[in-house]
């Protein structure tokens, strides 16, 4: 099975290198059952994040029906500031919306064996595109708000599992990501194993639509 992690010009490289490093890490632990791809949404070759000039090399090309997982990173850049600065986060996250992504991120939700996932602002750039109405969804917390004006039930935790969807809050939650994608997958042996490599404990619940609804505080 593939763990696809798509670039996009300003991308934010640790949304893209933590899941990257995790995941590859578990595929050691399980013989290479998990191949783990930098991919470009039409086209392989460098890819510019927004941090600093630091590019990545897209491998190979998106492949939204392939089983497994689709994952899509944020942005890094100014927020607001300079009206001279064009590309804000939130402008290059709507941006995303205006390439070939979504169309592919539709083919992956339809697809039976592929689970969508996000890092920090990736789940605000689906919703954006209007690809998460009604679904349950974290993203940034600086970006929570625009992402309920988008339709998206909003869960303030570190990893939300909503099916074939799963979603991770700020920059450092893409290390958490993964290894629930481990788990997920393969087992909590798998990811435990992986966790006492890089001396990291998952943090906070990931949060999932079931079992009992907690009575109002």
């Amino acid at each position: 099975m593939l763990a696809q992690i798509v670039l996009f010009d300003g991308f934010d490289p640790l949304d893209v290198i933590a899941p990257f490093e995790v995941l590859s890490a578990g595929s050691d632990s399980v013989g290479g059952r998990l191949e783990v791809r930098l991919v470009g949404i039409d086209a392989t070759g460098p890819v510019t994040s927004g941090t600093g000039g630091l590019g990545l090399e897209a491998t190979h090309v998106l492949a939204p029906t392939e089983p497994g997982y689709v994952i899509v990173p944020g942005a890094s850049g100014p927020v607001a500031g300079d009206p001279d600065v064009v590309d804000t986060i939130p402008v290059l996250l709507a941006r995303v919306g205006e390439t070939s992504l979504p169309g592919k991120i539709e083919l992956a939700f339809a697809a039976p064996d592929t689970v969508v996932a996000t890092v920090c602002g990736g789940s605000l750039a689906l919703a954006m595109a209007g690809l998460l109405d009604g679904r349950h969804a974290v993203t940034h917390h600086m970006g929570n708000d625009v992402l309920d004006a988008t339709g998206v039930h909003v869960v303030d935790a570190r990893v939300v599992d909503d099916g074939d969807l799963v979603s991770a809050g700020g920059v450092t939650s893409g290390l958490d990501l993964g290894l629930h994608l481990l788990d997920r997958q393969f087992g909590p042996q798998v990811a435990h194993a992986v966790e006492q490599l890089f001396q990291y404990e998952r943090r906070g619940t990931v949060w999932r639509p079931v079992g009992h609804v907690p009575l109002p505080a």
